[in-house]
Parts: C-alpha cells; sequence; structure tokens
C-alpha cells in the first residue's frame, strides 16, 4: 500500500474543504471497502479525510420521514427499534449483508458508495473499463456469472454489490448531501448511475460532496407487508446472484401501492417499475404476480454465464410476493 496523508477534520464543512482541495483525496469511514482496493492497489488517494467522528449518526423520525444519519453502522440500524418497526425492508436487507463483523464496521453512506465486487475490476492484470478507462471489459466475454442483466453497456456489465441499497431504492429513500455550495437532496433511484460510457462514475455525487443522512417515507402498510429476498451460493456472507425488496400497501385484498426492486442485476440497484406499475390497483393472486414478474423482464439481457437470471430473478419476484400476501 502506498503513504498516505491522513487528517480527521472536526466538521461536515471542514471535511468538505478538505477534500475539495487534493484531487486525490477520498473520505474514510469505517473503511470496510476502502481499505480493500487500497490493499489490491485498485485505488491510491494520496490523502485520506477520516470523517468517522463527525456528528452524523442519529436516527430519528420527523413527521412522515426516518432519518438516518449516513454514520449509523449497518447493524445499528438493523437493529434500531422504530427501523424494524417502521422499515422493516431495511433492517431485512441490513440482516442479508455481509457478515456480522462488517455490518459493526460499515456505515450507510459507505455502503451505498461501495465499489462492484467484479472480479475482473479487482484484478490489476485484466481489462476493466472501471477501474482503468478505455482499457475493455474482461467481463463481457469472460466469466461473467455475477454480471448484469439490466442496464449494462459495451463498456461495463458490472452490478452494484449492496444490499441496503436495493431496500432503500425500493423505499423512495432521499440521499441528503453536503458541498462547497450548500445542501442538496438526491433521490435515491437517481443516486446511483448505469455505466454508459464512463463506468468508472458510480454516483451522481460532485467532487466534495458529502453523505449526511439518508430520508425515507414511512407507509403503515408497506411496514406490515414487505420482504427482502436474497438468493446466493451460500448463506452467510455472499454477495446476492439476485435478490428482490418488495412491499405492497394491501387494503380489501387490491394493492394499493406497490414497491420493488431487485439487486445483483444491474450497475444500480434496479428498480422494477413495470411490475409495480401492473400490480398497483389488483388483487394479490398468483397470476397477477407472475404478469408483473414477466412485465419486470421485458429489457432484461444475459452475457452467457449469467443467463440462469433471466429465470431466476423472475421466480424470486414471484416467490417474494406470494410470501408477502399469503398466497
Amino acid at each position: 500500500m502506498i503513504a498516505f496523508d491522513y487528517v480527521r477534520p472536526n466538521s461536515a464543512k471542514a471535511a468538505v474543504d478538505a477534500i475539495t482541495k487534493d484531487a486525490s483525496a477520498q473520505f474514510i469511514a469505517g473503511g470496510s471497502n476502502l481499505v480493500d482496493l487500497m490493499k489490491h492497489g485498485v485505488v491510491a488517494p494520496q490523502k485520506l479525510v477520516d470523517i468517522s467522528r463527525l456528528p452524523l449518526n442519529s436516527i430519528e423520525q420527523s413527521g412522515n420521514n426516518i432519518r438516518i444519519g449516513a454514520l449509523c453502522l449497518n447493524s445499528e440500524v438493523a437493529e434500531h427499534a422504530l427501523i424494524k418497526e417502521k422499515l422493516p425492508l431495511l433492517a431485512q436487507a441490513l440482516n442479508a449483508g455481509a457478515s456480522p463483523q462488517i455490518r459493526n464496521m460499515a456505515t450507510v453512506g459507505g455502503n451505498m458508495l461501495q465499489r462492484t465486487r467484479c472480479t475482473y475490476f479487482y484484478d490489476l492484470a485484466m481489462p476493466c473499463n472501471k477501474r482503468q478507462p478505455g482499457s475493455g471489459c474482461g467481463a463481457l466475454k469472460g466469466y461473467n456469472r455475477m454480471h448484469a442483466i439490466f442496464g449494462a453497456s459495451n463498456s461495463c456489465i458490472a452490478v452494484h454489490p449492496s444490499d441496503m441499497c436495493v431496500a432503500l431504492a425500493a423505499l423512495d429513500a432521499t440521499v441528503i448531501v453536503a458541498g462547497s455550495k450548500g445542501e442538496r437532496k438526491i433521490s435515491f433511484v437517481d443516486f446511483h448511475r448505469l455505466p454508459g460510457d464512463t463506468p468508472e462514475k458510480d454516483t451522481h455525487l460532485q467532487k466534495g460532496e458529502l453523505i449526511t443522512a439518508v430520508e425515507i417515507p414511512v407507509n403503515d402498510g408497506f411496514a406490515k407487508h414487505s420482504l427482502y429476498t436474497k438468493v446466493r451460493d451460500r448463506a452467510s456472507y455472499a454477495f446476492a446472484l439476485v435478490s428482490v425488496a418488495a412491499a405492497l400497501d394491501l387494503q380489501n385484498n387490491t394493492i394499493q401501492h406497490v414497491r420493488l426492486a431487485a439487486g445483483g442485476v444491474a450497475h444500480k440497484p434496479w428498480r422494477l417499475m413495470a411490475a409495480e406499475k401492473y400490480l398497483k390497483g389488483k388483487s394479490p393472486t398468483e397470476s397477477n404476480f407472475k404478469a408483473a414478474a414477466e412485465a419486470a423482464m421485458s429489457a432484461a439481457k444475459g452475457y452467457g454465464y449469467n443467463d440462469f437470471k433471466l429465470t431466476l430473478l423472475p421466480n424470486t419476484i414471484i416467490h417474494t410476493l406470494k410470501t408477502i400476501a399469503g398466497v
């Protein structure tokens, strides 16, 4: 690992100022992903700006929104009484991710910013446009079992690895960021980017912006009928082959509102809006769930080794919705 400078600012403004002045500087909090990337030589920041002691670790409800500080630990959020009561889908997704040891270190903001686990991204001997723009994508014609079936490009077919972010996409979260020009809000579904011709850019954050919190609207119906399903190769400490975050607001045997998102299938958490549109106003039946899953897959494309996801994902959508609705 290369030598680097280290600073620990005492305010969000000081943190933003510190990183804005140095093009190679990066924020570090729990370090559960960034330190790995540095050890592998994938990134080599010349300065680390430690934000771990900033006062950004509260969880509170204000009106119809729950605000979660960016430095809250994944384990703290998953076990918080307010989250378990009002946002059980988020708690389930967090508990499905990584190991207890990593959840005790990883922060909400860091989880959102983690990089892909594509093996070509981590292997410095292989071409990867995310790591070295213009070098090519080794996964396109390589071993791409874990890779995207939605929103990919000829430049990159990597997937976003987070479980938490799939739930946040489904729950219509909003990201709060602070920068040199002040605070701004970003809809969670717009926070991460698709690869296009610039797969090295994971999010729409601007240089120097710091995630300070996420806000999530409360829906009592979703709290009663929600489920996170993660399909993986082993029961723990494995990334999703596919995952589904689903929430239904059921009234009088009718789906009043529905939220669906998938993980392990795209460069960003993938909101299944076509399926949501189909289900709204319909009854929670197996036939409707199958039709919704079919609608969700209209733009899907396999790349060889990951063709099984074209069957696995719709089956997981159907299973998740049937479990929630008790069908």
